[in-house]
């Protein structure tokens, strides 16, 4: 007889499919500034039904609030670069795997908190698949450094605004009230920019857009719903070491979906980030 199903476990790998489908609907949809923003706009509805079902978090947790909604816009804006210029499957895992490299280095280095023997291999990895990702297709050459500096520039803001957050919510005095403003403030500021650039009608033109960024939308708050469910009944670790299998499953939609080049050498380099992640999770003290 079958034993109970690893509820955790599956919520944990269903957030990363969702991550990573959403990333791809993302880079799919043509004009990525209007596709973003709509998948901003997503988390603008949804904050504000939030908004009002959970209560202000505390003065002290607002510095940090509103310092990480200005980094994951500027987290944002560089992954829409990074796709309008790069390949899904090379820019993704980048994105990914700069972060939690970044993360160890910060608390290692700004936080007093000195890594150990396994974090420390972690980082080794993470730092070899990294240099392979950016090497997969030979020595980048002018017209490369772009897609690749949006990449690590968007793995830069997430590394910063994760640590902006785990303060933040410490202070805040409610996990929820917390991620409501978080998304009610980020959402709009996109449809803003779009508003400038484009004109006041956001949805003239978009045609398929829509559909897609609305879907995107849903996707990243449901992936970010089953992580913070699995984070309250999970060991940390683990969970966030699940998580980013979400890595190899944007390769595999690269290659399926995108019909990018996969090849051997990039498939290694994200198996590599992927391990390297692993190993600095489960070493987290």
């Amino acid at each position: 007889m079958p034993g109970p199903v690893p509820v955790v476990p599956v919520a944990v790998l269903t957030a990363a499919v969702l991550h990573a489908v959403w990333n791809g609907l993302a880079h799919r949809i043509p004009d990525k500034l209007v596709g973003f923003a709509l998948i901003n706009l997503t988390y603008t509805g949804c904050g504000l039904v939030l908004v009002l079902l959970n209560p202000l978090p505390a003065a002290a947790a607002w510095p940090y609030l509103l310092s990480s909604v200005a980094v994951e816009v500027a987290s944002t804006l560089l992954l829409l670069k990074a796709y309008q210029l790069g390949d899904f499957g090379q820019m993704y895992p980048i994105a990914r795997g700069t972060a939690p490299l970044l993360v160890a280095l910060i608390s290692a280095t700004l936080l007093g908190r000195p890594p150990g023997a396994g974090q420390l291999l972690g980082v080794a990895v993470i730092s070899c698949g990294l240099i392979g990702l950016a090497f997969a297709q030979g020595i980048p050459g002018r017209a490369q450094l772009p897609a690749l500096g949006a990449a690590v520039g968007t793995g830069v803001m997430i590394a910063v605004y994760t640590v902006l957050d785990g303060n933040g919510v410490r202070h805040a005095g409610t996990v929820g009230g917390y991620v409501a403003w978080l998304f009610l403030l980020q959402g709009p500021v996109l449809a803003l920019i779009v508003r400038v650039r484009r004109g006041p009608s956001l949805l003239a033109g978009a045609g398929r857009a829509v559909p897609l960024g609305i879907a995107g939308g849903v996707l990243s708050l449901t992936a970010y719903g089953l992580v913070v469910w699995a984070q309250s009944r999970g060991d940390l670790a683990t969970v966030a070491a699940l998580r980013e299998t979400s890595i190899v499953i944007a390769a595999l939609i690269a290659a399926v979906v995108f019909r990018e080049r996969l090849g051997r050498l990039r498939l290694t380099a994200a198996l590599t980030v992927l391990g390297g992640i692993v190993v600095l999770e489960l070493a987290h003290p």
